[in-house]
């Protein structure tokens, strides 16, 4: 072995019987920046003019190929060299080049091992060009490279979705030529020298499949539809199946389209929630508490809430023990989880042995007394101050004093739950949204008392869950719900004023929301919204704007679409305008004696976001919620605020 060359701060070599070994080392993903584009390109050179050197492998240090471009460069001045002109240079090169892909090659990762000869990867390794996932194509020739080895069809699968493929997958795609189940250094070096023997492949080169026009019809189709709107999976698509005409011509189109996309609104949204993400584990006090193990989940209440965050755990390799209130209805509950583990394990999201293992994690019981060994209780019982209060009261008396109590209320106060406990600074809010085991958020409430490392506790169990948390002060709703009612209240302001619920409806979907506020109403059913509203009619300001449109449906007996009629009515389960609930609206607006105006469908938008926008202002000023990223955090994650307008704190600036 020779002595390591270094090219950059970043990149360096070594010599191995003819072959010069590259390495990018730039934690923690290994990211093109222009350190690491730089010394690839310097490398490249020294390749080339080295007659010692027959062949080039190209790898990454730690556990990342390359995690993808460097983001923070964005709206940045560029710096010379380009990644396509490196990618481009790798693939011109004459000596063979071997990518060996240690762990994940993303976006500008997988660009350039597209460009290398031939791709060895680790089976851990993992491809994928997420790019539309921050309003962008792939800019250094994914959209032309990709469809050259795998066809039409499959790279639209792939890039105009953003998922990423595991190993096996992309050896079966084609993406990449061998796995290596050994050394993957060693046998890219191997492969790297039996490639001195044939000219290199270079990917630009080869022909594009060709492809049925109405399989590529029928895909395209499909992707647009779910972009609601969106540029970027369109300009991916548009890319893709135009990827037959010269390479020179696809790239050029490609560069000047992935550009005119970074510059835009859509892309800075995506990149404020990419980087909110990253802020929003950063929690004022935790930055050196330790927190203890967690082993075991007690969950209490083991309906559909419960249930579901029981499979959450039960995946995340927590054992859990679950309580109900009598023997039967806790297997009951064991069977409604056992039924979601048989769907992930009928969908293929899990295999049997996996199933097996889960499985085998589950206990239930009617006995407070069998929570003992938890280390961490959450509670999904029915929303009710005294239910609660009883539970928690219970479970004093059975688990240890370092365990940790969790309530998962939507709307009451924990404070109030944990002051009744023995220990209240043991006691934290874990609000899930339903159904738990497939919904990201996780609103983490820190209550007056609870201790730090119990607050830091949660979060941890949260990313185990696979979860994405947001930490919340006390209010009633906490963040999200919180600003959902100021967003409720403000249409039902508009349906005295003058629109109707499938105007505002249609205006929130042309804005990205996949279903408009009263078609979620009907789906989740009114009776609830109408008992909270019917207990907190005593201490209502009678000074403050009230619509009693929602009370007038319920007590009608309209009660979504589980009683066949809600704000629409649903004749063979399909939602249709109701002209009895227009009736009841403009019966309303009568008595209040207000003449209805019409509202364009900007002006519905528009008030809507200002609503919840002011809402999120009133919660930073009062510190429940810490920044506006968290903010559109939750509502993006929690209450489909279209990701690509950023959230209601961004779009406010």
């Amino acid at each position: 072995m020779s002595e390591v060359t270094t090219f950059s701060a970043t990149v360096s070599a070594t010599t191995r019987d003819g072959v010069l070994v590259v390495t990018i080392d730039n934690a923690p993903v290994n990211a093109t920046s222009a350190n690491v584009r730089s010394g690839i390109d310097k490398a490249l050179a020294h390749a080339e003019t080295d007659p010692g050197i027959k062949s080039v492998v190209i790898t990454g240090a730690g556990k990342t190929f390359i995690g993808g471009a460097d983001i923070n460069e964005f709206g940045k001045p560029a710096i010379d060299p380009p990644l396509p002109d490196v990618i481009g240079k790798i693939e011109a090169l004459s000596k063979p080049v071997v990518a060996a892909l240690n762990g994940a090659a993303l976006g500008g990762g997988l660009e350039l091992a597209l460009s290398c000869h031939y791709r060895i990867a680790s089976p851990s390794a993992q491809v994928g060009l997420p790019e539309v996932k921050l309003g962008i194509v792939p800019g250094a020739g994914g959209t032309q490279r990709l469809p050259r080895l795998i066809g039409i069809p499959a790279a639209l699968d792939l890039i105009a979705s953003g998922r990423i493929a595991k190993a096996g997958e992309a050896l079966s795609l084609g993406i990449v030529d061998e796995l290596a189940e050994d050394d993957l250094t060693a046998t890219a070096i191997k492969a790297a020298q039996k490639l001195t023997a044939t000219p290199p492949r270079r990917t630009g080169e080869l022909p594009v499949a060709p492809a049925d026009p109405a399989e590529i019809e029928k895909a395209s189709a499909k992707i647009l539809a779910k972009a609601r709107g969106q540029k970027a999976p369109a300009e991916a698509v548009r890319l893709i199946a135009s990827s037959h005409r010269p390479l020179a011509e696809g790239l050029a189109d490609e560069r000047t389209t992935f550009l005119a996309l970074r510059d835009s609104r859509e892309a800075a949204a995506l990149r404020h929630i990419f980087f909110a993400e990253r802020e929003a584990s950063k929690v004022a006090g935790l930055e050196n508490v330790e927190t203890p193990p967690v082993t075991t989940l007690g969950i209490c209440g083991l309906g559909l809430m419960g249930s579901g965050i029981a499979v959450a755990a039960l995946g995340a390799g927590y054992s859990v023990i679950g309580l109900d209130q009598t023997q039967e209805a806790a297997e009951k509950g064991h069977e409604r989880i056992i039924g979601l583990l048989e769907r992930n394990l009928a969908s293929g999201r899990l295999d049997q042995s996996g199933f097996d293992a889960q499985k085998s994690r589950l206990f239930v019981t009617a006995s407070d007394a069998d929570l003992a060994p938890c280390d961490l209780v959450i509670e999904a019982v029915f929303d009710d101050l005294a239910v609660k209060i009883d539970l928690f009261r219970r479970l004093d008396k059975v688990i240890r004093p370092d365990a940790i109590l969790a309530t998962n209320t939507s709307y009451l106060n924990p404070d109030e739950i944990a002051a009744a406990t023995a220990h209240p600074e043991r006691v934290l809010g874990l609000h899930f949204f339903s159904p738990a085991h497939v919904m990201r958020l996780l609103e983490v409430v820190r209550c007056e008392k609870t201790a730090p490392d119990v607050l830091a506790t949660g979060l941890t169990v949260a990313k185990k869950l696979k979860k994405l948390p947001v930490v919340t002060g006390v209010t009633e709703g906490f963040i999200g719900n919180r600003i959902f009612s100021a967003y409720r209240r403000e249409a039902e302001y508009l349906l005295e004023d003058g629109a109707l619920p499938h105007e505002i409806d249609a205006a929130l979907e042309d804005y990205g929301f996949p279903m408009g506020l009263f078609a979620v109403y009907d789906m989740a059913g009114l009776e609830i919204a109408w008992a909270r509203r019917k207990r907190q009619a005593a201490t209502r300001d009678p000074s403050e704007r009230y619509v009693e449109i929602a009370d007038r449906l319920c007590e009608a007996g309209r009660l979504g679409q589980k009683s066949g009629r809600g704000w629409y009515a649903y004749p063979d389960g399909k939602r249709t305008i109701d002209p009895e609930v227009t009736a009841i609206i403009e019966t309303e607006r009568a008595k209040k004696h207000i003449t209805p105006r019409s509202f364009s469908k900007d002006e519905i938008t528009r008030r809507m976001l200002q609503a919840m926008a002011a809402e999120g202002e009133t919660l930073l000023v009062e510190g429940i919620a810490a920044r506006p990223g968290d903010i559109d955090l939750v509502m993006i994650n929690g209450y489909g605020f279209p990701a690509h307008k950023g959230g209601p704190m961004f779009v406010k600036n």
